[in-house]
């Protein structure tokens, strides 16, 4: 009877265990990501956005635009489209790093239905959210089943290794002209870890971002990444992806493990077997 005891006891703990492990992972966010590339967002995106959000006449919409330099003028906007889209309430909040512990702002954001993430620069923005009680609360927000959208430098944000723009140019960092695949080319750091299986470039086609995502794929092997084009988006819900909007989406990855394949001699990449999909509306496809 004892050692039968012992057996349903060890078992039991295993899976307990086993369930926080799951939970340290963000398996068991409720929420969902729509992440857009930037450029204009046409109606019948914001449509799916306010789908995909599943908004009730009681919810509504924090706007979140510390990206920007003019955060007025970013709130404006999104605020036209979605007027044009839906009827709920929209609040801006424009976080500081002196008013990142506001009670009311934290709740505020905590229970809204959907965030948005404007545009703008993406390190500016965490250089106000990166853990402080916003970030925590962008984070309850999604694990709570709320939907986390964002645009260009908003969609930056959502992986945990995070794009910012610029690249390493003999032992300095400057704005990105990526017109080489070099190893430790592109500046990474740290974003809001909503995605931390794979990292997000933005404006991709109509910037050819190609080299500069190339290159993160050698730093990164393991990851998948993912090239968003301008009016265009993919809705992450748990590990699946689908695409939505008018252009693509790349999805660069390396199929099982390369990373001794990879060569980088006098620093230039040489990487063989990369998987390139170019993905449209309706596509979709798993995360690692």
């Amino acid at each position: 009877m004892k050692n039968k005891l012992r057996f349903f006891t060890a078992v039991f703990l295993l899976i307990s265990m086993s369930s926080i492990a799951q939970t340290g992972k963000g398996a068991l966010n409720k929420g969902k990501l729509f992440i857009i590339g930037g450029g204009s967002r046409s109606t019948e995106l914001m449509k799916t956005l306010v789908a995909t959000a599943q908004l009730k006449p009681g919810d509504y919409i924090v706007v979140l635009p510390m990206s920007s330099e003019e955060p007025d003028t970013s709130f404006y906007y999104i605020q036209k489209d979605f007027i044009k889209v839906c009827s709920n309430k929209i609040a801006q909040l424009n976080f500081t790093r002196e008013s990142v512990h506001a009670k009311n702002w934290l709740d505020s954001l905590q229970k809204a239905k959907l965030v948005f993430i404007t545009g703008g620069d993406q390190n500016k923005f965490m250089q106000i959210v990166l853990n402080t009680p916003v970030h925590q609360a962008i984070k309850a927000a999604y694990a709570n089943g709320s939907t986390i959208a964002g645009t260009s430098a908003g969609a930056a944000v959502m992986s945990k290794e995070m794009i910012t723009g610029n690249e390493y140019s003999a032992d300095s960092v400057v704005s990105g002209s990526f017109k080489k695949i070099a190893h430790h080319m592109v500046e990474i750091k740290e974003g809001l870890g909503l995605i931390n299986t794979a990292i997000i470039d933005q404006h991709f086609i109509a910037r050819s971002r190609y080299n500069r995502l190339l290159a993160v794929l050698e730093e990164f092997p393991s990851y998948t990444c993912i090239g968003i084009d301008e009016g265009t988006a993919i809705i992450v819900n748990g590990n699946k992806i689908k695409v939505t909007g008018v252009s693509q989406v790349i999805r660069l990855r390396l199929p099982g493990k390369q990373k001794n394949g990879i060569k980088a001699n006098a620093g230039i990449v040489n990487i063989r077997n990369v998987q390139l999909d170019i993905l449209t509306a309706g596509d979709e496809f798993n995360l690692n």
